[in-house]
């Protein structure tokens, strides 16, 4: 655990330049190799090599900020706004991710976006979405307080998916043709299949969310209508556009986090959102 942080630098290495104790500062999950093929075409989130700080998967584990301390190479460093606080700041890593998921999918101006599941990547992708200059978002989601902070997050309509025909009423607001773009941040095959029946032919998918390793695919569905799918892992190069972005207000981390509370009190809140705890989203724990 612990690839969400920000801290001060208690120690800089001697190869070390541009870094100086006391600096204010947050850094990217991935520890990536810089020499691999996948490095050399920028492709930084896709390193053969890669590491990923606070994250158990065996093939890339490396142990997070939960320590006492972490070391970091300099080039996933990123020196804090002074407007930015560490609590903000440890929430630029989930906002990297939304941001990399838009800037990987063809926008343009006035589109019309779905975005499937309402959790804390889907409502940054809905903040990152109306940044971004779509002319409707529709967010769709299970739960009811989940999609009302989505409306007050940017997003133009809020669908409870057992509720509601969400086919159908995105044909309803498109002319009858369905979205131009759909975000699927859930990662399960009845989410899946939602996101791709809400898009018109020509449409782009983009899939974020990985709860399950497999899902069936509507395969003639996406073929005959010519449909784009875009994978989206972690982010690449987005964490200055994030810090900016925060520091002026056009992200919102603030509406997220549920509570702020003593590392004293971890294991109570981990149990809390283990249960699913309704109304919990994220809790930013302070050493």
């Amino acid at each position: 655990m612990g690839h969400e942080a920000a801290g001060v630098v208690a120690a800089v290495g001697e190869a070390v330049s541009g870094w100086q104790v006391g600096d204010r500062v947050t850094f990217d999950s991935t520890i990536y190799c810089g020499a691999c093929f996948f490095c050399r075409r920028g492709a930084f989130n896709l390193c053969d090599d890669r590491r990923v700080l606070g994250v158990s998967c065996g093939e890339y584990r490396q142990d997070g900020a939960f320590a006492e301390y972490v070391v970091v190479p300099p080039r996933i460093l990123y020196r804090l706004p002074d407007a930015i606080s560490f609590e903000q700041a440890a929430m630029v890593e989930p906002v990297s991710i939304a941001l990399h998921a838009v800037a990987r999918t063809p926008v343009a101006l006035n589109d019309t976006a779905v975005v499937v599941g309402a959790g804390m990547i889907g409502l940054l992708v809905v903040q990152a979405l109306r940044a971004a200059g779509c002319g409707r978002i529709i967010a769709v989601d299970l739960d009811q307080s989940r999609l009302d902070l989505a409306g007050a997050l940017g997003a133009d309509e809020g669908l409870k998916s057992d509720a509601v025909d969400v086919v159908q009423h995105v044909l309803s607001r498109t002319g009858g043709r369905g979205a131009d773009l759909a975000f699927e941040v859930v990662g399960i095959p009845p989410t899946v299949k939602l996101a791709v029946q809400c898009l018109r032919k020509g449409g782009a998918l983009t899939l974020v969310g990985n709860l399950t390793p497999s899902v069936e695919l509507l395969l003639q569905s996406v073929v005959t209508r010519e449909l784009t799918l875009y994978g989206s892992c972690a982010s690449n190069g987005e964490y200055p556009a994030c810090l900016e972005m925060i520091a002026r207000g056009a992200i919102n981390v603030d509406a997220l986090m549920s509570a702020v509370a003593p590392l004293t009190e971890g294991a109570a809140w981990f149990d809390r959102l283990y249960q699913g705890e309704a109304g919990l989203m994220k809790v930013i724990l302070q050493p």
